[in-house]
């Protein structure tokens, strides 16, 4: 069982001006492909009346959702109208765990830029190098006014995400942005595709393609450190996804210093286990992660405390709009428990617990998809949940165009500031320089 999000926030309904955008090249669509279609609607919405957590469905007709969502697939023209007819289904549930994930593509897509919600505003924070994006002059700090004639915004970004990244990737975006001049303009940036085998034989020639693909991710997601003066460590922690051995490596590290600031940005959640292991390490008596509160049942998620192998030092955990799911179960218990101070931006208010399910059709041409369903939410020792709220800092602190653009990291820089350690935003900027996928 995972906390996590995939990459965007469900959050909201799906518009479907939003999902349904007309297709980029037209796609035949046989009687066959539409049966396929249908049967993977089947599956999936038998899995999300039998399994989501709230039987009422928060009020709605799910089976009537579900009709309406056959009759346009039986109307649709092409796969990929069909797979987003799935998708509305399943997100009008407005659920931040539950949703479609549609037949993965034999190919890797990378649009060559990133963009983030800081504050209510969007903005690119990064850009690839010798990407189309770096080639038309897209930078980070450009403010994104536009994309695809759609304003993004707090309550609709992850409409972008989800759409152009998973369900329907495009050969491109036109972006609306604005540089730190003022300037306004229009840019087409092209993705770069790369072709995959469509079948990979894990014991043969390919072997090595997963081992590297394995390492690289490995890489990608490990915890690393950085010191803020003789007294302050500093823990970018990627992801939920360390095993007590891990933790406890972290944590003996972290005892060599009085204080600490756990870096949550951009941590998209992960395992309850490895939550527990984090919440135990920071309390010197057992904690309420949260109440689980299921079809059936509510029972208490509790972390064990380390007692004299945790860490007692003064605590800052860093939060963002990417900041997710077991990140902001963490941030909120350090509040409720005025254990440390959260810092940084509002968070993203995607909090269930969610199970994903997978599915496959066909004999000699396998298809292969799967759902995330929601099968508990979690509410909090104050009694609240914080799906569609997020974890709100005791100090907002913000990023400005400008700090994107130079590469300066003013919200680090105050984490060591509220504990006593001097540390400028330009320094702060190089701890952790952010590393790309490499390309094969």
């Amino acid at each position: 069982m995972r906390w996590e999000k995939i990459g965007t926030r469900l959050l909201g309904l799906i518009t479907l001006a939003t999902l349904f955008l007309p297709e980029a090249r037209p796609q035949q669509f046989s009687g066959y492909d539409r049966d396929r279609a249908l049967g993977m609607l089947g599956n999936v919405a038998k899995d999300v009346e039998k399994h989501y957590y709230d039987p009422n469905f928060h009020g709605m007709d799910w089976k009537a959702m579900v009709q309406e969502a056959k009759e346009k697939i039986k109307a649709s023209d092409s796969m990929n109208m069909a797979l987003a007819h799935i998708a509305q289904a399943m997100v009008n549930l407005n659920d931040s765990h539950t949703f479609f994930l549609p037949p993965p593509r034999p190919y890797i897509h990378d649009y060559g830029f990133h963009t983030e919600m800081i504050g209510d505003r969007c903005f690119v924070v990064r850009v690839r190098p010798g990407s189309d994006a770096e080639a038309k002059g897209v930078k980070p700090g450009d403010e994104v006014l536009g994309m695809e004639g759609y304003a993004p915004n707090r309550e609709t970004f992850w409409k972008f995400q989800y759409r152009y990244n998973l369900l329907r990737p495009q050969p491109g975006l036109r972006l609306f942005l604005r540089d730190l001049q003022g300037q306004q303009r229009q840019v087409d940036v092209m993705a770069k595709f790369k072709q995959e085998a469509k079948v990979r034989d894990a014991t043969g020639e390919h072997i090595w393609d997963f081992i590297r693909e394995a390492e690289n991710e490995e890489h990608l997601t490990r915890a690393r450190w950085a010191s803020a003066g003789d007294d302050v460590s500093v823990l970018k922690f990627p992801l939920f996804m360390f095993d007590q051995s891990e933790m406890e490596s972290m944590m003996s590290k972290a005892r060599k210093r009085p204080a600490l600031i756990i870096d949550l940005r951009g941590n998209p959640g992960g395992a309850v286990e490895t939550l527990k292991f984090l919440v135990g390490a920071m309390f010197e008596d057992d904690v309420k992660v949260a109440d689980r509160s299921g079809r059936k049942e509510t029972k208490p998620e509790v972390a064990k405390s380390w007692k004299q192998s945790g860490f007692t030092g003064k605590l800052v955990v860093l939060v963002d709009s990417e900041s997710a799911s077991a990140s902001e179960l963490f941030a909120r218990i350090v509040q409720l428990e005025k254990r440390g101070v959260v810092l940084g931006d509002r968070s993203s208010g995607s909090v269930m617990e969610a199970k994903r399910y997978s599915y496959q059709m066909g004999a000699d041409t396998v298809l292969f998809y799967g759902a995330e369903i929601t099968e508990y939410d979690l509410i909090m020792s104050d009694g609240k949940s914080l799906e569609h709220t997020g974890v709100t800092p005791d100090e907002l602190a913000l990023p400005t165009a400008a700090d994107l653009a130079y590469g300066r990291d003013p919200v680090l820089a105050r984490a060591a500031a509220l504990l006593d350690t001097k540390l400028t935003p330009e320094d702060a900027g190089k701890m952790f320089p952010y590393e790309w996928a490499k390309e094969e």
